[in-house]
């Protein structure tokens, strides 16, 4: 008993030290109950959220009553139950029925959101949706991308019609990746698809529409820049001004995350803080140069209500998305700061800022917005402030300027790149120096032109503002563009286990909030995490969850079954293994001429692919041990394991290492937004 009480007094006496510093930890355990959930393979039952909100009530009540450093360990049970409970309140919240066939026909709608797919094809979200020879209940929402150029009249609140093909929301490309039915059920997207057919306009849009006059009044401004800047620089201004990036051609957009300057086309803390302050500074310059008002009123006070509306109407007419959100609430609490005669930024306001967010938007904390957001943000504000506290020497006041924009940049792109690597697998090794390039035109020339363009825009006068912005962004993209063009400009990196990401944060986190030299430790977990990174086993063999398509390894990297067809599988497998290829070079590694039925021999295993009704024709017949993959319903004799369109559509995509055969159906589970998922067992036994 005695060693006991020993070591509970000294986790106490640990835990008492680290007062004044706990508030930073409160959205890392919140988040850490979100992730709790989500990784889950059954959807909780109500008896899960009675027991875990009692268990983080008790340790509330508990932590309330109990001084001392022991009753921080209580509120993170308290904060972690809380992350869980909210985080599946937010799922059941947003269900909405999702379409569990293949349509096609007549499909109507109200267009809430124009955006570009990842083929380049200009996309609308359609609410209000009628779809005459669909079964059953309809989605509440489809997306639905253009591909036969007759998207140049859709605006926002018009009710269209055409005919097009869709499909519910895709799973996983392969087993434990990105489950994109996972951010269409946040998204309340019931169905998403394509067309090729005209676009018929069956209403116009109303004069007045609650919940689509923002979106009607980005659109509107959207266009008016794009028609003042044509091409990409218009669409470039589009993005930073109204978050409207359909303007933007594939290729600017790969230059810009090549030279990893695509942050400025996102609208975040850099936007934001750059409008704030100048609109802070304009005003308080103004202000302060008439003499009996600089005298008799609080100048830096108002000046900081100004840039806080400015700082609401940007956000408003950005879309709201993620970073934009996180930027905001950073900016208000720092000009909120400012009325109080606080100091701005601290730790404290980047975990206010992911509390709110992650209230709000619990399944933010999987995407890669939030993600490099915060870390950018986290890693700033902890760098610069141990700069204050360590009281280094004083640099030149000309000095200053070029310091703090290579620090910044320099900090942000080491702190963001490990994300950026997980979800993109892909590392830009030029970024600083475009950004030293960059960053600088964008806060001194960008953001002032589009602050003096909406000043100059009830005189008619915008494009005189317009005019300036568009020499700074053709200078960005001249940047984007000559460094991406740099030999070894960006490399190719695996995707990690899915504990390693997690695992590096965590340490890193450590590293930043914990007090005391036992901080270290998080170096050595985050070390840990990225060498285990390096270790990652990609599997041999990939089944698309549709049959059309086969990726088995080779020593020359993946080889794929056939050159076209399921581009966006082939693209998503080829970025997981690290490789840069595309997929006709991957096509072209799979021996003998490509046709209808393909082979290939994988240790001790023949797998075969049989494409379409003339492979099937052409396909002799089953052998013992082979895989058969059939891009078309059948049903063959023989001694073979038949992966059909029908089984894998229970099973969704395979993936095979060794002897074992894996299930994207069995590593999702039966969550609410996969709820057809079968009961199956984590690895399927396809020998017998």
């Amino acid at each position: 008993m005695g060693a006991l009480r020993a070591i509970a007094a000294r986790v106490d006496t640990v835990l008492l030290g680290q007062r004044g510093h706990l508030l930073h930890w409160a959205p890392v355990f919140f988040g850490l109950g979100i992730g709790v959930y989500f990784a889950l393979r059954v959807e909780p039952g109500v008896e899960i959220y009675v027991a875990v909100g009692a268990l983080g009530a008790l340790c509330g009540v508990i932590a309330a009553l109990k001084p001392g450093g022991w009753a921080a360990l209580f509120w993170a049970v308290t904060l972690t139950a809380a992350g869980f409970t909210c985080a599946g309140w937010r799922a059941a919240s947003v269900a909405a029925p999702v379409l569990d066939f293949r349509y096609y026909g007549p499909v109507e709608g109200r267009v809430v959101g124009i955006d570009r797919s990842n083929s380049d094809a200009v996309r609308v979200t359609l609410d209000e949706v009628r779809l005459p020879k669909a079964r059953g209940h309809w989605p509440e929402r489809v997306r639905i991308s253009f591909h036969g150029g007759f998207e140049s009249d859709v605006a926002p609140g018009q009710r269209i019609m055409t005919t097009g093909h869709l499909s519910p929301p895709q799973g996983p490309v392969e087993p434990g990746g990105f489950d994109f039915r996972r951010q269409a059920w946040f998204d309340e997207l019931g169905a998403v698809g394509y067309t090729r057919n005209p676009v018929l306009t069956i209403a116009p849009p109303e004069e007045v529409q609650a919940g689509l006059f923002v979106f009607a009044v980005r659109m509107a401004l959207s266009l008016h820049v794009r028609e003042a800047l044509p091409g990409d620089v218009g669409g470039f201004a589009a993005a930073v001004t109204t978050g409207d990036r359909s303007g933007m051609s594939r290729a600017s957009l790969d230059a810009l995350r090549a030279s990893n300057t695509a942050h400025l086309l996102a609208i975040s803390g850099l936007h934001m803080g750059l409008l704030a302050g100048f609109v802070f500074a304009c005003l308080r310059i103004g202000m302060a140069a008439i003499p009996p008002l600089a005298l008799r009123a609080p100048v830096r006070k108002i000046a900081a209500l100004g840039a806080l509306g400015a700082g609401a109407v940007y956000l408003a007419l950005s879309g709201g998305n993620v970073a934009t959100e996180r930027a905001f609430i950073m900016v208000a609490m720092a000009l909120i700061a400012v009325l109080f005669e606080r100091r701005a930024l601290t730790l404290r306001a980047v975990a206010l800022a992911a509390m709110v967010v992650l209230f709000l938007r619990p399944e933010a904390l999987l995407s890669p917005g939030f993600q490099m957001s915060f870390a950018a943000t986290t890693a700033l504000v902890a760098v610069f402030g141990w700069m204050r506290d360590a009281e280094l020497p004083k640099l030149p006041r000309w000095l200053k300027p070029v310091s703090g924009v290579f620090l910044s940049s320099a900090i942000a792109g080491a702190a963001t790149a490990p994300v950026a690597a997980a979800h993109f697998n892909t590392v830009s090794h030029y970024g600083l120096v475009a950004n030293l390039l960059a960053v600088p035109v964008m806060g001194t020339v960008v953001v002032p032109a589009a602050v003096l363009a909406a000043c100059l825009a009830p005189l008619g006068l915008s494009y005189i503002g317009l005019w300036i912005m568009g020499w700074g962004l053709r200078f960005i993209l001249a940047v984007a563009h000559w460094v991406s063009g740099f030999d070894g400009a960006r490399s190719f990196v695996e995707s990690p286990a899915g504990w390693v990401l997690p695992t590096f944060v965590l340490g890193a986190l450590w590293v930043i909030l914990w007090q005391g030299r036992a901080r270290h430790l998080g170096v050595a977990v985050a070390v840990i995490a990225l060498v285990s990174w390096g270790a990652v086993d990609r599997p041999m063999v990939l089944i698309s969850d549709s049959g059309g398509l086969v990726g088995v390894m080779t020593g020359e990297g993946r080889a794929l079954s056939k050159s076209k067809g399921d581009g966006f599988v082939a693209q998503v497998w080829l970025e997981n293994d690290g490789d840069g290829t595309d997929q006709i070079t991957a096509a072209d590694r799979w021996p003998g001429p490509e046709s209808k039925v393909r082979v290939m021999r994988v240790g001790g295993t023949q797998v075969v692919h049989v494409i379409g009704k003339r492979g099937l024709e052409a396909f002799p017949g089953c052998e013992p041990g082979q895989i058969v993959v059939i891009s078309v319903p059948a049903r063959l004799e023989g001694d073979c394991l038949v992966l059909d369109p029908v089984r894998l559509r229970d099973t969704g995509s395979l993936a095979l290492s060794g002897e074992v055969m894996t299930s994207a159906s069995a590593t999702t589970g039966r969550r609410l937004w996969s709820p057809s998922a079968p009961a199956l067992p984590d690895r399927l036994a396809w020998r017998q």
